[in-house]
């Protein structure tokens, strides 16, 4: 036997022996004389470089054995197959609570490789299904993987519209910031330009009236005016954020 293929599958045609080198390789069907040898990945994960095989080996009387990553027989195979649809299932209800574009990403990153193995993982039962075209079990499967791919395909189309729907929403929220600022700026700057020369020429003319506050009343005098100064600055700041919400 090969280095993939246990020893114990005694039976096992020698042309689909020579098919395997020293790893499982890609998911796929073999048939030769009504023997059926189905590789098979398990779900990978985001951060998998390789991927686990389960081996399955059908034959000819129906019989079923499995390995690799699983143990058993027809059971195994359709636990792979269901393994694939609770984790389409997990994700697609993860698209559906996320809220910020971290959330969407993290999917996109998750469903990516899911996808592409389940699409392999139907193709490879496809196969199988049309070499042995009776064997309702094998049909059973298929139809099931069919729909994980499906399943993993819109969830990826819903998890991409989500993270652009949250990026092109935050875009514009930051565009109607930068207007708000320059705006307020504006305001700001015209309220600045009334005052500058007042205050410019009274500076260098000097310009002080003899009112006597000096030194009555000190240092209290001193403490109305920075209250007084405070609240005026208080109102003009509600004055231009009240015409803003209006605008």
């Amino acid at each position: 036997m090969g280095k993939v293929i246990p020893t114990t599958w005694e039976g096992v045609p020698a042309a689909i022996v020579e098919r395997f080198g020293s790893q499982a390789g890609k998911q796929r069907a073999m048939v030769h004389d009504g023997h059926l040898v189905l590789v098979t990945h398990l779900v990978p994960a985001a951060t998998d470089i390789e991927r686990k095989a389960a081996i399955f080996w059908r034959r000819p009387d129906g019989g079923w054995k499995a390995a690799g990553a699983v143990k058993g027989g027809l059971k195994a195979l359709q636990e792979v197959v269901a393994a694939y649809r609770t984790k389409v299932i997990e994700l697609e209800g993860e698209v559906e609570g996320a809220r910020r574009a971290a959330d969407y990403f993290r999917v996109l990153n998750e469903v990516a490789p899911v996808l592409r193995s389940a699409r392999h993982l139907h193709k490879a039962l496809q196969e199988a299904r049309e070499a042995i075209p009776r064997d309702a079990d094998l049909i059973a499967a298929r139809d099931l993987a069919a729909e994980v791919e499906r399943t993993a395909e819109l969830t990826q189309i819903d998890a991409k519209a989500g993270l652009d729907f949250t990026t092109a929403k935050r875009a514009e929220e930051q565009a109607e910031l930068a207007e708000h600022i320059a705006v307020s700026s504006h305001r700001l700057n015209l309220i600045a330009a009334l005052f500058l020369p007042v205050s410019a020429i009274g500076a260098v003319f000097g310009v002080n009236l003899a009112h006597g506050l000096e030194t009555r009343g000190s240092p209290w005098v001193f403490w109305v005016f920075i209250v007084v100064s405070f609240g005026v600055g208080f109102a003009v700041r509600a004055s231009i954020a009240k015409r803003d919400r209006k605008a």
